[in-house]
Parts: C-alpha cells; sequence; structure tokens
C-alpha cells in the first residue's frame, strides 16, 4: 500500500529521514502516527526508527538529546521541535514484565517490529509514503481487529501493560479484540500486579475516553483485568451496570470517575479520595471528582440552591449533568447556568466588605468571630439576603456583633 500525500507532521520532519537515509542508513515512521495517518484520525506524535545506531545519529546531527539512549532513544532538535529517533531493536528476557533486561540494536526493520504489541501498532511509513506491513496490520485496520504480533502470550509477558493497552485501543478505535489475544489477556491477566499503578491509570483513563468505552470495558471485564487494579476487585457489578446504560461517553476524566464513584460508593467524599488515591490520581482531580458527585446528589434529588451553585461551582455541575443523563435522571443545564450567573458574587473576593473593613470601621477584632461573620454575611449575600453593597454590610455585621 502506497500513500500519495503524508500527513503535515510527517511533511514537516521529512528532513530528518532524509538526512539519515543520505547518510546510508534506513529511517521510517512507525507506531501510533502511522496507525492514525491510516485511519484518518489526527496524529498526536511523530515517532522514527533507523538501522543507525545512537551514536550515529548524533555524528548526523548536530543538535540532540539522549532522552532515552539506553534503550535506543535520541530526541533530534530541529528548528524549535523534537523528534524521537530510535534504532532498531531487539529485547531480551522480560524478568519484571515491564522492562527487558537488556536491549540490542540491530539493522533490521523486521526485528524491531515483531517485538512490537500489536499488528495495528506494527506498521512503518517510509518517505515515499510505502507502507510497510509484515504482520497484518493492514488487514487489521480494515477489519476493525485488536491482535497481538505473533504469540499473544509472549508479548504479554514481555510487558503486562500491554493487557490494558488490548483493551484500551478496543475502546479508542471501537474495535473487537481477535480471540486469541483476548484468551492470553485473561490468561496472563494476573500479571497486572506487576505493572505500575500510575501506567495502569494512564491506560484505564485513555480507555474511558475512548470512541466506545463499552467495547474497552467489556474486555476489562471479561479477562478480570479489573480484580488486579486497586479497589476494583468487588466492581463486577459497577462495570456490568456501565454496559448496561444506553449511552456512555465521557467528555473528560472527572465525568469518568464521577459515574464510577457515583455507581460503586455512598456520598462520602473520605471514600472517593481513598479510590482515586489508590490509582494514583492528582488532588486536583479527586477534589472536582467530590465536588461532581455533590452535584449529582443535588441534580438526582433535584434540590440545588444557590448556595449549593456558589459552593460547588458550575464546572461540577456541567459535569454531573453529563452523568446524569447518562444515568437517566438529566436537568436542564442551561437553567443552572442561567441560575449561576445571576448570582450576586461567584467567589468571596467580589464581597463588597472584607476583614479590614470590619476591623478598622467596626471595631471588630481579628480571630474568629470575624471570620464568622464574614461567613454569615457571605452566605446572605449569595442566598439574595442582603445587598452586596458596603453599607448594608456593614449594618448586618454591626447587627451581628451586637447580638
Amino acid at each position: 500500500m502506497k500513500l500519495n500525500k503524508l500527513p503535515l507532521e510527517f511533511q514537516k520532519a521529512r528532513i530528518i529521514l532524509e538526512k539519515i537515509r543520505n547518510a546510508g542508513f534506513e529511517a521510517y515512521f512507525v507506531g501510533g502516527g502511522v496507525r492514525d495517518t491510516l485511519l484518518g484520525l489526527p496524529l498526536h506524535d511523530v515517532d522514527i526508527a533507523t538501522s543507525a545506531y545512537p551514536a550515529e545519529i548524533k555524528r548526523i546531527f548536530r543538535k540532540t538529546v539522549d532522552t532515552g539512549i539506553a534503550h535506543g532513544t535520541v530526541t533530534i532538535l530541529d528548528h524549535g521541535k523534537g523528534y524521537e529517533v530510535t534504532t532498531f531493536r531487539t529485547e531480551s528476557t522480560y524478568q519484571d514484565y515491564r522492562r527487558p533486561d537488556s536491549v540490542q540494536f540491530v539493522r533490521s526493520l523486521k526485528d524491531d517490529l515483531k517485538r512490537r504489541d500489536l499488528t495495528i501498532n506494527a506498521l512503518a511509513l517510509s518517505l515515499d509514503g510505502e507502507v510497510i506491513d509484515l504482520f497484518g496490520g493492514l488487514e487489521d485496520l480494515k477489519n476493525g481487529l485488536i491482535k497481538a504480533v505473533g504469540n499473544p502470550n509472549e508479548r504479554y509477558h514481555e510487558d503486562a501493560l500491554r493487557m490494558m493497552r488490548t483493551v484500551r485501543f478496543a475502546s479508542q478505535l471501537d474495535f473487537e479484540i481477535e480471540e486469541a489475544t483476548l484468551n492470553a489477556v485473561a490468561e496472563n491477566a494476573h500479571l497486572l500486579e506487576k505493572i505500575a499503578v500510575e501506567r495502569i491509570n494512564v491506560e484505564w483513563t485513555k480507555l474511558l475516553l475512548g470512541k466506545n468505552p463499552k467495547k474497552g470495558i467489556a474486555g476489562f471485564l471479561e479477562t478480570k483485568l479489573f480484580v488486579y487494579c486497586p479497589l476494583f476487585n468487588t466492581m463486577e457489578q459497577v462495570l456490568k451496570t456501565m454496559l448496561s446504560l444506553a449511552q456512555l461517553h465521557f467528555k473528560n476524566d472527572v465525568a469518568a470517575w464521577t459515574l464510577v464513584c457515583y455507581l460503586a460508593l455512598d456520598d462520602d467524599h473520605k471514600q472517593i479520595s481513598r479510590l482515586l488515591k489508590s490509582w494514583k490520581c492528582s488532588n486536583e482531580l479527586i477534589v472536582d471528582v467530590q465536588s461532581s458527585f455533590s452535584a449529582l446528589n443535588l441534580f438526582r434529588a433535584n434540590q440545588i440552591s444557590a448556595w449549593n451553585l456558589y459552593t460547588i461551582g458550575l464546572p461540577a455541575f456541567e459535569t454531573a449533568a453529563s452523568v446524569a443523563s447518562m444515568l437517566g435522571f438529566s436537568r436542564d443545564i442551561a437553567v443552572i447556568q442561567s441560575r449561576y450567573e445571576a448570582l450576586p458574587i461567584k467567589n468571596k473576593k467580589e464581597l463588597a466588605i472584607n476583614g479590614g473593613n470590619l476591623i478598622k470601621d467596626l471595631q471588630f477584632t481579628p480571630g474568629s468571630f470575624l471570620g464568622k461573620t464574614l461567613a454569615i454575611i457571605e452566605k446572605k449575600v449569595v442566598c439574595g439576603e442582603l445587598r452586596n453593597e458596603l453599607g448594608s454590610l456593614e449594618a448586618a455585621a454591626v447587627k451581628i456583633k451586637n447580638n
């Protein structure tokens, strides 16, 4: 197969391949960029593989960075852009199911491609647009099939994270997983315990945000991969419930985790924090999921006050609305947005009074009572019980002080 026109991202990188080829070596575009080009998808990266060894690449190009030189990867800097170039290689045994004990640089493209995980990721593209397919990747792309390169058991023993990548690509591309490949994932699922949680989380998140997350979740469930994920060993029914929903599509990771937590946990922020921390999620994500979870419960009860909107925030309600729609109790988010925009203030900084006013003008003493007074005034303003004007707020403060 030959492409008549390369994507712009590859065209910009032509000079890299040309210099390598002019020096007497082979060089190809490889990996996800080739796959996505053939599927008509946007490119997220440009990976280059070559028969030139790292030292040879460094002699060809003046500006390079040793980003992963032990594994054959050198980053070439060209007009402010970095291109990762990796030497063809074979890999030894994988005693920890994560990293090869050693790598050996080779001159053969075939030897390099056969170590890759899936046939659709084992494609190479030459400068003239020729697609090199040694393992049936083009046919699998055509048929929408996820299939391991060679013996799937060997591929998963080399790097157990490839099992998560397998189910993730089923979701991301809306492809089916080939039977022998799926069986190998199920047989080796226990090896996932060898993989760092952070790496599993990346694949799980990509799975949830894929084109058809049900495809990925079905594989995740059928192969029992979930049993070997943090605090997911009791999540079988949650995953089945997710598959039973008429619509399952997430706009971001906050929405995805909000649904998982809603189906699995009580309205307890500590439980949410415990689950997400076990997955090594960021503190920011944890707070956002907790807020969206609270908003989702308010949606279900259909009891959303001005104070709820103010303290939880509009983004949490917008996320909650998308999750509520999947669960079958959607609300008109436009009404919520309109109510939020009508709030007298959106944050404490917009309050017409502050601690300095109370101390200077009304002789308040710094301390907890001052803070409590401001909190009472803040809530009354948000709820429309006080106008956000200095005179009105000072009068209210005096009243609170005298009581």
